[in-house]
């Protein structure tokens, strides 16, 4: 995947982020929502994945403290099981590094099997359950943590 670069986020990706995020989720953001990431929250970092000029993934963090706080990884269903999403994690991971984060943070669906291994080969561990997390399935979500060294 040398032909994949990542960056932060602009204004002019946030089209392209929606279409990834309708594929991906059943409870999508909105183009509000990322707009206001990007240009109100002073707390997040969010990046894309550009593979030949495309969008093909996307990743945010929030930045508490000590804490980053995944909020979201997503790639393109076209381009998944390429590696895309180890390196939005890994580029999150080098954000929190870079900001002095202690460790890091996610909830991820309980039933997402590829995205709980893809958080474990990258060191977050189980740490507890929030049940009825995800209010458009009333899924539980399992609370994963990361230590930063």
């Amino acid at each position: 995947m040398d032909n994949i670069k990542v960056r932060y986020m602009k204004e002019n990706d946030i089209d392209s982020v929606l279409e990834i995020e309708k594929l991906s989720f059943s409870t999508p953001w909105s183009k509000k929502s990322f707009k206001m990431e990007i240009k109100g929250n002073k707390l997040s970092r969010y990046i894309v994945a550009i593979n030949n000029e495309e969008v093909v993934g996307y990743a945010g963090v929030w930045l508490i403290v000590d804490e980053g706080h995944v909020t979201n990884i997503a790639v393109h269903p076209k381009e998944r099981k390429k590696g895309i999403g180890n390196i939005l994690l890994e580029a999150l991971i080098d954000i929190c590094k870079e900001k002095d984060m202690d460790r890091m943070t996610l909830e991820v669906r309980e039933n997402n099997i590829i995205a709980h291994e893809l958080y474990k080969k990258y060191g977050f561990e189980d740490c507890g359950k929030r049940p009825g997390y995800y209010a458009d399935t009333k899924e539980d979500a399992i609370i994963m943590w990361k230590e930063i060294y």
